[in-house]
C-alpha cells in the first residue's frame, strides 16, 4: 500500500492517505439506491472514489465496503474529476 502526502492549497500538510484499490458501494436515500465503486485512496478524513456518471450522485451518501446500508461512513462531496469524486466523513 502506499502512502500520498500533499499540501494543501494554503500550505499546510493534509492527512496521509493510503493507495488501496478496493471495491466499495456508495448508497443514497437511506440504503437504497446501492452502487458499486472503487475507493482508490483512503484517509482518516475522506477517501477518493471512482463511479461510473458521478456527477449523478448528490451532495451526500454513504461509502461502505460492503453492500449493507447499515455500514460505511456519512460522506460529504467536496470535488468532481472525471469519474473520480473525492469525499469527506461526516458525522
Amino acid at each position: 500500500m502506499a502512502l500520498i502526502s500533499k499540501l494543501s492549497g494554503n500550505g499546510k500538510k493534509r492527512e496521509t492517505r493510503k493507495s488501496v484499490s478496493q471495491p466499495g458501494w456508495i448508497t443514497l436515500d437511506g440504503g437504497f439506491a446501492a452502487r458499486q465503486c472503487v475507493v482508490k485512496d483512503l484517509s482518516t478524513t475522506g477517501a477518493k472514489v471512482t463511479i461510473d456518471d458521478p456527477n449523478s450522485l448528490p451532495a451526500k451518501l454513504r461509502l461502505a465496503f460492503s453492500r449493507d446500508a447499515r455500514t460505511g461512513r456519512r460522506c460529504e462531496v467536496v470535488w468532481r474529476r472525471g469519474n473520480s469524486v473525492g469525499v469527506k466523513f461526516v458525522r
